[in-house]
Parts: C-alpha cells; structure tokens; sequence
C-alpha cells in the first residue's frame, strides 16, 4: 500500500494549478497509488478545501485524506468537499511550536475528541497525527483516533533518515520537521502559509531541529506498540478495537497524577545503550 502528499500547486495569480495537479495526480492513479494526501498546517481553509473539491471531482474513487485541522467543524468543511479521512493535530509533536509561535491548537486528546464527533456526524474516518510519545499513547489514541501515524516510533528506527552518531554511547539522529526554517527555506514554507521566495517578510518557524536516541528495529518497535495496545484492551476487557472504543473512558490527569504515572523516585539502570 502506497500514498503520497499533495501540494496544493499555485499559478503566479495565485489560482490553483490545475492542469498541474491533475496531471500530477493522473500520474500517481497511473502507477495505481492507493490515496493521497491534501495536508497542511491549517487544513480547515478555502484552499486545502478547493484542492480537495478538484480532486474529487476528478478523481471520484481516489481515497484523499485532507488536513490538518483541530475541531469538528474542520473535520465536517473537509468531508463536505470530499476527504475521506481527516488529519487531526496542530502542534502535538515533540519538536513542534505552533502552539508557541502562533497561539494556535489544542491538546491532541481534546482535538481527536472533537474531531470524532465531526466524522461520526459525515462518516468519514479521522487520522491521529502526533503527540503518540509512548506505548500508552497508542492505546488512548485508538479510541477517538482510530488511527495513528506512526512518525516518531519511526523515525527513531536506524534505518530511517538523517542518522547521525555523534556520541560513542549513543546513537543519535536528526529529527526531520516540516515547521524549522531550514525545511520551510527549502520548501515546506507554503504548508505554514508563507512564501520562501518573498524576501520582503521574515520566515516564522514553528518547530525547532533536533536529535532523538535511535529506538530498536521495525520488528521491536512493532511489538512494543501492539504488545502495549493490547495490554490496554485487556484491563478495560475488550476483546477487540470496537469493543476497545466503546468501553474507554478518559478523566483529567493532574501534574502529580502524571509523574505517578511513570517511573519516579528511583535512578534508573539502563545498559541498551553501552557495549
């Protein structure tokens, strides 16, 4: 199964591309992709919304998925144009700052919630993009989520990207991030509505570049992920996903609920990371 992201191609008159995208897309139908994705960082807008239009109208069995938005109401513009799925998140990553820089978003919990209600209400599926830090996360968000991107379980993996060892003990990576400067400068600055071409206003970044400790394989990481989900479905007795949506329940979690939460107290002996 294969996908691939759309950029909503602009005419110097700022109009839409059309014959561009099409043909773009055309080509991706013609080596039989599986769905594509109209994604950007305010998805609930008058152009991820005409992009969407366009491609339905064109393509009308292609699956799309649109975003990335934060409310039902997102979710319920989106679908009227013709998503099938809808990205859920503004802000949740570990290296994102929109929050900060543009006062924009929710927390990701709250926005799956909220979303969920927009896609029960047009029947359309929603994606849970970000803010999946542990095992446990995974579970909590395939309630309202149904389901998951997987980015920083991934990206984590020594076989993806921008691997970078610059400690003896530790093998450390780079974090890739639509939102840094240096990604916008080379090319994502439309998806945060600006314009790497137009010198006469700052670029705004809304993540930040760093490094992550390299996670196990593909095969570990899996197991972690699904033995973790399935823990969850087991103390809330649910023998399957749906089972699993209609029995959880969530409550507010104070700071010192949290740091209950996880290991606290002790000095933790670890030795994965040594020879």
């Amino acid at each position: 199964m294969a996908g691939a992201a759309i950029a909503p191609l602009r005419t110097p008159s700022g109009e839409l591309d059309r014959e561009k995208i099409i043909d773009h897309v055309g080509a991706l139908t013609d080596e039989a992709v599986d769905a594509v994705a109209v994604s950007t960082a305010h998805g609930h807008s008058a152009g991820v919304g005409e992009m969407v239009k366009l491609l339905r109208g064109t393509f009308p069995s292609l699956t799309i998925i649109a975003g990335n938005v934060t409310s039902a109401a997102g979710v319920e513009f989106l679908a009227d144009c013709g998503a099938n799925a809808v990205k859920i998140g503004q802000g949740p990553g570990s290296i994102c700052t929109t929050r900060m820089v543009a006062g924009v978003g929710i927390p990701q919990l709250t926005a799956l919630w909220a979303g969920g209600k927009g896609a029960a209400a047009k029947g359309v599926r929603i994606l849970a993009d970000g803010g999946i830090a542990q095992v446990g996360r995974h579970r909590q968000g395939a309630h309202p989520g149904r389901r998951r991107h997987l980015r920083r379980p991934v990206r984590r993996m020594p076989r993806s990207a921008g691997r970078d060892p610059r400690d003896q003990w530790q093998a450390l990576q780079a974090v890739p991030r639509m939102g840094t400067l240096a990604a916008m400068k080379a090319g994502s600055a439309a998806r945060y509505g600006h314009d790497k071409e137009d010198t006469t206003r700052k670029i705004s970044a809304e993540g930040i570049e760093a490094l992550k400790e390299v996670s196990g394989s593909v095969d570990s990481v899996l197991a972690d992920l699904i033995g973790g989900l399935q823990s969850g479905m087991g103390y809330l007795g649910a023998r399957n996903l749906g089972e699993l949506r209609a029995k959880a329940r969530y409550v507010h979690v104070t700071a010192a609920g949290q740091k209950e939460a996880g290991p606290h107290d002790v000095i933790e002996v670890s030795t994965k990371n040594h020879p």
